[in-house]
């Protein structure tokens, strides 16, 4: 894993090595096992090397091929090396120590800007094309690796992270008002609608699934790579749909073991980091190898005040799992003293922008930091699992049999469901209807969504004009699709690039400060085109849901984990208990927001103040959901952001 950056004259003028240098030294805050740089009269290219892999070891990046006269610099590891050998006919005894960026060069001198369509991994590069005068680059499908770019006329700049490109005379620090906006309408976990913009007004980023070209002094983005529903994978018995899955999901989890240092990953009592643990330990152990699992747990003194299906503490789970899959050695963190209040600096600069994840921010932090202490490499977890192998929501399984009028099937189904779940079965009727006819809630509404109410100024909202720009994406003011069921959430989520962007700009960034690889199988593109192909039986059946992923995971999970369907465990629950003690700061600090004008222009002030009343009344734990509460936090996160532009 490496932070890459460079400058690109594109008026012939010499490169400024201070500038250079400027940039270098902007990475220095990240540790390094090596440091280097290229360059020729107009451009600079330069690596701040974290060695994860084997084959990076002593990595020579940028590297140099005299012979096709490119080079290359690169944040990158690809899974698919097996493949890429046959394809570009690689002789057994160079494969060995062969760099994935020497495989990614030659990919690019077979395929040139296809190169990327046939990459597997996580990946950020940048290829200098001497003799055609061409400067090419690539972020992998789901933006696992950030990739920050600066143009002008005359200059073209990038950058791992945002900071270093700032450090330049020809960049200044000036906030992006649409990218406000955009985060501050949306109510979700998106950051922004435009894949392309950052919170900085002459920072952009190349998008997930896209590619980059400067040629002829002209900058060019396409996009290579589109996650769609294909044909239908159409096999003879669920018995064979499982070994399909697992032969596939087996070769994503192991071909991110690949590191000279330790294996770990993130446990909890679900399915998801369970199953990817389950298919590691499998093949660490036929190595002699242990994996290190990290579990989140409440403190001591925190008293479970969540419904009996909701479980804060999910300790029984994880152990029954480690207990089973065996070859496990178990860390469960608490982080005592720890809380989102107080992590709020720091995870600002980490993130270089504001950031709406704050109820797990310390302990998603902390794992990293531990994980770094225990010389890990690798840091495994199963975050797109839900729209991936644990697809499978049966309700709205149950409305598509309705619609289809599969009454017998239904019936059946839903027998089954109960006896698994429990409740009524007419009860899910009603429920099913409604999911599988939309206008019955249009004409009969039924209770009131819950949703985090919007940040924006609605000043500021109309100035921007960001809730047009919503409409022609498809999606509402709380940044969900209009008029949307899930298996569209499902298809638009692989589709529109933007769903990616805040959750791998949180995994690279926490990966390059603590220098280990965040790596998530459950996101592996093999395994999501496989995931898609299925039909929706494999997904919900007999009564189960997220069939697949509890078909596939016999003998790998204990009973206990795989077919629970009562309980859900919730991370997150404890953030209001563990803030009690800085209460005080924290109102007082909402009470200077609710007064700034300069915050105000951008934020809903009205709504600000209504919510400051409620937590002046007393803070309690049990207030953890209230979606005012995450309103003001989240408000205060963009109030300190915006202070550094002041």
């Amino acid at each position: 894993m490496s932070a890459i950056t460079g400058i690109y004259h594109l008026n012939e003028e010499p490169v400024n090595l201070q500038q250079c240098r400027n940039l270098m030294t902007g990475l220095q805050k990240y540790p390094a096992d090596s440091i280097q740089i290229w360059h020729s009269e107009k451009v600079f290219l330069g690596c701040h090397a974290q060695w994860i892999t084997p084959e990076s070891v002593g990595e020579q990046l940028p590297f140099y091929d005299f012979e096709r006269r490119c080079t290359i610099t690169a944040d990158a590891i690809i899974d698919n090396r097996d493949d890429l050998f046959q394809m570009l006919q690689v002789k057994p005894l160079d494969q060995k120590g062969m760099t994935d960026s020497e495989l990614i060069l030659l990919s690019y001198y077979k395929w040139e800007e296809d190169a990327p369509k046939f990459l597997v991994g996580d990946f950020a590069f940048v290829i200098w094309d001497e003799k055609r005068q061409k400067m090419f680059g690539a972020r992998d499908f789901s933006g696992s690796r950030t990739l920050y770019y600066h143009q002008s006329h005359q200059k073209f700049a990038f950058c791992t992270t945002i900071d270093p490109l700032l450090s330049l005379p020809f960049i200044e620090k000036e906030l992006n008002e649409q990218w406000l906006a955009e985060y501050l309408a949306i109510s979700g976990m998106v950051d922004a609608v435009d894949s392309t913009i950052t919170p900085y007004k002459s920072i952009y980023q190349i998008p997930p699934s896209h590619s980059m070209t400067i040629e002829k002094n002209k900058l060019t983005l396409k996009r290579y790579s589109y996650l769609t529903q294909g044909k239908r994978l159409k096999l003879n018995s669920n018995e064979e749909y499982i070994e399909a899955f697992q032969s596939v999901f087996q070769e994503a989890v192991t071909s991110r073991l690949r590191t000279h240092r330790k294996v770990g990953a993130q446990l909890s009592g679900g399915l998801d980091s369970g199953a990817v643990v389950g298919f590691a330990v499998k093949k660490l152990q036929s190595e002699n190898n242990k994996l290190h699992t990290y579990s989140y747990i409440p403190p001591e003194d925190f008293k479970d005040f969540t419904p009996k299906n909701l479980i804060p503490d999910e300790r029984p789970f994880i152990k029954s799992t480690v207990s089973h899959v065996g070859g496990i050695t178990d860390h469960y963190c608490d982080f005592k003293g720890k809380d989102s209040y107080s992590e709020i600096e720091d995870f600002l600069d980490i993130m270089e922008m504001p950031y709406k994840f704050f109820e797990n921010s310390f302990w998603l932090k902390g794992m990293f930091e531990k994980a770094n202490e225990e010389d890990i490499g690798v840091l495994l977890n199963g975050d797109r699992g839900n729209f991936s192998i644990s697809w499978g929501f049966p309700l709205e399984y149950y409305s598509l049999l309705l619609k289809r009028l599969k009454w017998i099937r239904l019936y059946q189904e839903l027998d089954q469901y109960r006896r698994n779940v429990g409740g009524s079965r007419l009860r899910k009727v009603k429920t099913i209807a409604r999911i599988g006819f939309p206008i019955i809630d249009r004409v009969f509404p039924e209770g009131v969504p819950y949703k985090i109410p919007s940040l924006i100024n609605p000043g500021f909202a109309e100035k921007t004009g960001v809730y047009d720009k919503f409409k022609e994406h498809g999606i509402d003011q709380t940044g969900w699709y209009s008029n949307s069921d899930i298996f569209n959430e499902r298809k638009k989520h692989f589709e529109d690039v933007f769903q990616w962007n805040a959750g791998s700009t949180l995994s690279a960034k926490l990966s390059l400060r603590y220098k280990l690889w965040k790596r998530d199988p459950t996101n592996d593109i093999r395994v999501i085109r496989f995931c898609l192909s299925l039909p929706e039986n494999q997904y919900v059946q007999n009564g189960v849901d997220r069939a697949l992923v509890r078909n596939a995971t016999v003998n790998y999970l204990p009973d206990k984990v795989r077919l629970n369907q009562r309980y859900r465990g919730v991370q997150g629950a404890d953030w209001v208990h563990r803030m009690l003690p800085k209460w005080g700061q924290l109102i007082e600090e909402i009470e200077q927001l609710s007064t700034d004008k300069k915050a105000l222009a951008f934020l809903d002030g009205q709504a600000i103040n209504k919510a400051l009343i409620k937590i002046k009344e007393g803070a309690s734990p049990e207030f953890a959901p209230d979606p005012e509460y995450k309103f003001l936090m989240r408000s205060l996160i963009v109030y300190r952001f915006l202070k550094q532009f002041n």
